[in-house]
């Protein structure tokens, strides 16, 4: 079994949470993977707390540049993998309600695909006020609500609580006494626009029909889109302020004053 199978195995893949090194997952992980890069020199030199670290991949990217990072995730079995997997990152086992940090700790908190599972983001945002230093920075990436839950205010994705428009996002960080330095999309490049021209348009489709058609882990992928999604890169996705509304993903960098 390869490293990246075992990985997955002994992190109970669910389809929500993305592990890099597995082919059928490689679309979620450079769609995440390039948000990262494109905010990581805010977090140079920088204290980050990581709240909802998931596999780790991004809190081990973030301490290439970053002075110190602490990972905080509720999972046992994820944060034990964070520690082997990561040396460079110091972990630890929290409920994002209440982070276990002194007032004005951290210079950056990262906060990238988690938002949108928690229940009381409103808290969760006094929170990372609370232990930013004035100055201070909070990055945060979400799904777009407008267009992947399309048409409704309940979320199709079972393990999202609430998704965010481009106007709520911007509306909760300023309500949480932010000032809001940047709001981006992540959109599809022309390159991957090219490739999923193959597709009918959606290459996110042509996934989601393999995947909703087959039983748990008994999907069949054909060769030609495996191929396709595995070679996709982070570059294959581009970040602008231009039409949020139809952006992937909302990237956002929020200061505490």
């Amino acid at each position: 079994m390869t490293n990246a199978a075992t990985r997955a195995e002994a992190l109970h893949l669910t389809g929500e949470r993305t592990v890099p090194g597995i082919p059928e997952e490689n679309y979620w992980f450079r769609r995440h993977e390039a948000a990262y890069l494109a905010l990581l020199p805010h977090c140079t030199d920088a204290t980050v707390l990581e709240a909802g670290c998931g596999e780790g991949y991004g809190a081990g990217l973030i301490a290439q540049h970053a002075r110190r990072v602490l990972a905080l995730d509720y999972d046992v079995p994820t944060t034990e993998h964070v520690a082997r997997r990561y040396p460079d990152v110091a972990v630890a086992r929290a409920n994002l309600a209440y982070l276990p940090l002194r007032d004005g700790a951290v210079d950056v908190v990262a906060n990238f695909q988690v938002i949108e599972h928690l229940w009381d983001q409103a808290s969760f945002l006094a929170e990372c006020f609370r232990v930013l230093r004035p100055g201070g920075k909070l990055l945060v990436t979400t799904p777009n609500r407008l267009t992947f839950t399309p048409d409704s205010d309940t979320p199709l994705n079972p393990f999202h609580t609430r998704e965010l428009a481009p106007s709520e996002l911007d509306g909760l960080l300023r309500a949480a006494g932010f000032s809001v330095a940047a709001l981006n999309g992540l959109h599809h490049a022309e390159t991957l626009r090219t490739t999923e021209a193959r597709y009918g348009g959606s290459i996110i489709d042509a996934q989601l029909d393999v995947v909703m058609g087959s039983l748990p882990g008994q999907a069949t992928w054909p060769g030609d889109l495996l191929a396709d999604v595995a070679a996709i890169r982070a570059d294959d996705f581009a970040l602008h302020d231009n039409d949020l509304d139809a952006s992937l993903d909302l990237v956002a960098v929020a200061v505490r004053p």
